[in-house]
């Protein structure tokens, strides 16, 4: 099937009234982040079928699918590399890791990195220096430091902690609330495992983080600890 066929069948997927509620939870209109981008109205559970279908599509095609304007075309096309990455040898993993850093641009808005980022640029820099993500975490683009954040996120099921909670810092004074939300998820991630790492590092660092941020880090502590975090106290 072409990639035409494939974008004309998402088409007859989407739902007139579901894009319009999607449009308006992922902040489309002006001035929010995610301005101009426009939804066919389909569910995840359905493009996931849509990818299994097509997870040998080609590099170029899926390509082509990420440089869409329309955001279901995008996000099939990251559910398509999640599932060829996990399958492929070294050299086609590598590939897809190139392909996907060079078109970070495309990748825009917070379901489009969270469903990917760890299975792809986590996997990919497990082994391997992960400087980049330090970089990335610098970055002036917003989807660029979720990326980073979130890839850690495949460390963290492994119990491995150090790069959530280095980007986890260089974060702090971030000024957007998608990255407040994905530091404060990864850190309740990283509690989870080992609550001493979590904790120590919030108790170093809850006073000057985003209000966001902690609730999002703290949401699972009992009442009484996140209170006392939530004034100070602690």
């Amino acid at each position: 099937m072409t990639v035409d066929e494939i974008k004309k069948k998402l088409e007859r997927l989407g739902s007139k009234e579901r894009a319009n509620n999607l449009q308006r939870f992922f902040k489309t209109g002006p001035g929010e982040y995610g301005e101009g981008d426009v939804f066919l109205g389909i569910k995840v559970p359905e493009l996931r079928k849509v990818a299994k279908e097509f997870q040998g599509l080609s590099l170029a095609d899926v390509k082509r699918l990420l440089r869409s304007p329309i955001h279901e075309e995008r996000l099939l096309a990251l559910l398509v590399l999640v599932l060829a990455y996990s399958k492929g040898d070294e050299r086609k993993r590598e590939k897809i890791f190139d392909l996907y850093l060079k078109n970070t641009k495309f990748i825009n808005n917070w379901d489009l990195v969270d469903l990917s980022a760890g299975h792809i640029v986590g996997a990919f820099l497990a082994d391997r220096d992960r400087s980049m993500l330090l970089d990335l975490a610098r970055s002036n683009n917003l989807w660029d430091r979720r990326i980073a954040i979130l890839a850690t996120s495949y460390y963290i099921k492994d119990g491995d902690f150090k790069d959530a909670l280095e980007i986890s810092e260089i974060l702090l004074s971030d000024e957007e609330d998608l990255i407040h939300k994905a530091v404060g998820w990864m850190l309740r991630e990283v509690g989870k495992r080992d609550l001493k790492a979590e904790e120590s590092f919030l108790k170093r660092h809850h006073g000057v983080m985003p209000r966001t941020m902690l609730r999002y880090a703290i949401e699972r502590f009992p009442e009484r600890k996140r209170l006392r975090y939530l004034k100070g106290s602690i």
